[in-house]
């Protein structure tokens, strides 16, 4: 039954704050490689194992083929294999760094021939049954199944291990990622097959020492650019030294690996472990050395496999085109539900009319879960005995729409959708800055809650971080129903609304087709709505131009980067025995599987290779420097990955506040170009560390409130040039008097810092 108000309602947002920002409106915040290319008692984690635990012989056939590299004969004799345990192994833990299972990672070792032939590059993800993070209480580790459908590992995590009392001096950091590629970088990441040198910088992870258990520390290597998929990588540490200056001796695992020695002493597999990777290390080893890398000094190296592009894509891209098969030209169905009146411009300045519609769309998931109890299946993608995706019905959506005053004017209106901030809600903005743009820029503005990324969503995330280990897969894959229902709504704003319109029950009229212009249609989106929104512009096949606000990627760079992850850090703490090492790991897990929607597996073909059956698309990226939330570390990543130059002002004005590592520098204005914009809030740099930036006044969602923003984005929109707005640089110095100061600089001081 369609209820009509002619208040305005109450609106609460109850958004939960995390990396991307639960921004609610303007006065309302919440807290070389181609470079384009608690209790007291807790639970010790399964990590910190002897690396000699065995499984059952069936257990071993569950978890990887029995295969083994070619070992020539005659250059060692051959110890006894351990039963069960990994095939390079012989046992669930690597001792090439012993006391931490899983470490390095992630690494080759667990990558095998995929047995059951439904990986379609005929790789396997395959960790032993104790290889991966034991939560608090469990009896058993994380289950390795939850990855046997990976041909590889993320192309956009850190790669990580452990060198106890290790320190990163002469390491690349942010600030200059062009000393990793430096013949003397003590850290090397190359691709194998053609010894091209990777862009990274080089985090340590620090932890508190334990007595009695190992050095918690990690060394984080973090590439600057996505990685190729398909690709093998090695990575090599060299020369890294502690505290005094001495350097940090390898593990005697590695050493006997690097010096071609039999392993003086250690468990039998350790010893089966040294004899079964000869061959291989023979490969790497050779091929650093083609890059000038000797082996002699190595701390250790190992390889890794990225995953296939198929592998990454395909679900989302079978749900797009499954879904809008079933919608067809027109969208989806949908009925009014609700509608809100401002008959009195004092009530809402902007916004003439609310509209809540709830639309009817294809469901691919095992269910559309809005709770989630403990003992509750979790919702995973629905796919049918051969792993295609299968429709399961249909669900309900609810699509909030802003009728703007400006239609009285008789103007046409072009159409814009808004993304919300993480575990938001599709209201965001709509007494702020989204009414403002719909009212001052002729736009039907309009927006859904991202499903499974939304605010009844936070509850599922809280489970996996306590060491529900399947929400690692449920939590992303609900994500991919979410975008698709994103494209879905813009689907049905540019067919049947454009075509009929909307009409109440008595058939007056709430949104006249008459003052929609279809032809516009744009994407916008702030915080999480910026960072999942390169992968809908990456995937719609409606939209062409986008504009991302504060975004970034991958989330394993961003969440440990962000003041709002610290909640769910203890969450996870308190979920893994309050154990860095096991933290990094889950991380790394999430990370694999959120590939698949997230932009780290999209944002590359924005614009150049786009996805089949998509069309080219281009953004811009409004970014803060020293974003509190959204480190823009991460859109810095991004904009290498869509190839988007840094833009600057016309000749003879000032610029960009600095030069930014891989992406060239374009004046406006441009054309048929992506591109970065900065602005600046007189802050500090973002740390070296792996933590937030907490330096002044947070920046987040000041960008949005500028009016240069505003501008740029209109004309892009409706054009597809993007132009200088700004006064000189882009920025705001607050609490000087500044003539250049961007109009809405105070305005936005005064409601997020003050």
């Amino acid at each position: 039954m369609m209820r009509r108000l002619v208040t305005i309602g109450t609106w609460a947002t109850l958004l939960m704050p995390v990396v991307a920002g639960c921004a609610t409106d303007d006065a309302s915040p919440t807290g070389v490689v181609d470079a384009s290319g608690s209790g007291e008692d807790v639970s010790p984690s399964a990590l910190d194992c002897d690396c000699t635990s065995e499984v059952s012989a069936a257990e071993e056939t569950a978890a990887a083929p029995d295969t083994l590299p070619d070992i020539p004969s005659d250059t060692e004799t051959a110890p006894p294999r351990p039963d069960g345990g990994l095939p390079l192994l012989g046992a669930d833990c690597d001792p090439i760094v012993p006391g931490h299972c899983a470490l390095p990672f992630p690494s080759d070792v667990f990558l095998v021939d995929d047995p059951t032939g439904r990986n379609k590059s005929g790789k396997s993800v395959r960790f032993g049954q104790t290889t991966l993070p034991t939560p608090v209480g469990a009896e058993t580790a994380c289950p390795p199944d939850l990855f046997f459908d990976h041909d590889g590992f993320s192309p956009s995590q850190a790669a990580m291990t452990n060198l106890p009392g290790a320190t990163t001096a002469g390491c690349a950091t942010p600030h200059n990622i062009e000393r990793s590629l430096d013949p003397s970088s003590p850290t090397v990441l190359i691709e194998a097959e053609t010894g091209t040198r990777v862009p990274h910088w080089v985090e340590l992870q620090e932890a508190p020492q334990v007595d009695g258990e190992p050095d918690r520390s990690l060394v984080l290597i973090r590439p600057a650019v996505v990685l190729k998929t398909s690709t093998r990588y090695i990575v090599a540490i060299r020369d890294l030294t502690d505290e005094s200056g001495a350097p940090i001796a390898p593990s005697p695992v590695f050493r006997a690996l690097r010096d071609g020695e039999a392993l003086a002493e250690g468990t039998p597999a350790a010893r089966w472990s040294v004899y079964a990777r000869r061959g291989l290390y023979d490969d790497i080893f050779k091929r650093l050395g083609d890059i000038g890398v000797s082996s002699s000094g190595l701390q250790i190296a190992w390889d890794y496999t990225t995953a296939s592009r198929d592998n990454i894509q395909r679900h989302a891209l079978s749900m797009r085109d499954k879904a809008l098969a079933v919608v067809g030209a027109d969208g989806p169905t949908f009925v009014v539900k609700e509608v809100t009146e401002y008959l009195d411009p004092n009530q809402s300045p902007d916004i003439l009319r609310r509209i809540e519609l709830v639309m009817t769309v294809p469901l691919f998931l095992t269910n559309a879960s809005s709770s989630f109890e403990e003992t509750d299946p979790l919702d995973r993608l629905n796919l049918d005995e051969s792993g295609e995706l299968a429709q399961n019905g249909t669900m309900d959506q609810e699509v909030l729409i802003l009728v703007p005053r400006s239609v009285e004017t008789g103007a046409k209106h072009g159409l814009l959708q808004n993304g919300h901030g993480l575990f938001g809600q599709r209201v965001e903005g709509s007494t702020g800055f989204l009414a403002r743009a719909a009212n001052q820029h002729h736009y039907i503005a309009f927006a859904t809650n991202f499903f499974g990324f939304d605010k009844v969503s936070s509850g599922l995330a809280a489970q996996g971080f306590l060491g529900r280990c399947e929400v690692v897969k449920s939590f992303p894959e609900r994500q991919v129903q979410g975008m698709v229902n994103q494209l879905l709504a813009m689907r049905m704003m540019i067919g049947r609304v454009a075509r009929d319109g909307i009409k109440d029950e008595s058939g007056a009229t709430l949104l006249d087709p008459s003052w929609v212009d279809a032809a516009v249609r744009a994407y916008r989106g702030d915080s999480q709505g910026g960072i999942m929104g390169a992968t809908y512009m990456a995937l719609s096949t409606d939209v062409t131009r986008g504009l991302l606000g504060e975004p970034g990627m991958p989330y394993n760079l961003l969440l440990q980067r962000s003041v709002d992850f610290l909640k769910y850090d203890f969450l996870m703490n308190m979920g893994f025995g309050f154990n860095p090492v096991a933290n990094q790991l889950v991380l790394g897990m999430v990370q694999m599987a959120w590939d698949r929607i997230e932009p780290a597996g999209f944002a590359a073909h924005i614009e150049h290779d786009p996805l089949p059956g998509t069309p080219s698309h281009r953004v811009i990226l409004h970014v803060a420097r020293g974003d509190h939330q959204v480190s823009s570390l991460g859109a810095h990543i991004m904009a290498r990955s869509i190839g988007a130059p840094l833009l600057r002002a016309a000749p003879g004005e000032a610029g960009v506040w600095e030069s930014i590592y891989g992406l060239e520098e374009l004046q406006a204005p441009v054309h048929d170009r992506s591109v970065l914009v900065e602005y600046d809030f007189g802050l500090e740099p973002n740390p070296d560390e792996n933590k937030a930036n907490t330096d002044g006044c947070d920046p987040h969602d000041r960008v949005r409130m500028l009016a240069p923003s505003y501008a740029q984005q209109d004309a892009f929109f409706r054009t597809g040039e993007i132009g200088w707005f700004c006064n000189e640089a882009c920025g705001c110095t607050d609490g000087e008097i500044d003539p250049n100061e961007e109009e809405g600089c105070e305005e936005s001081y005064a409601a997020l810092c003050k």
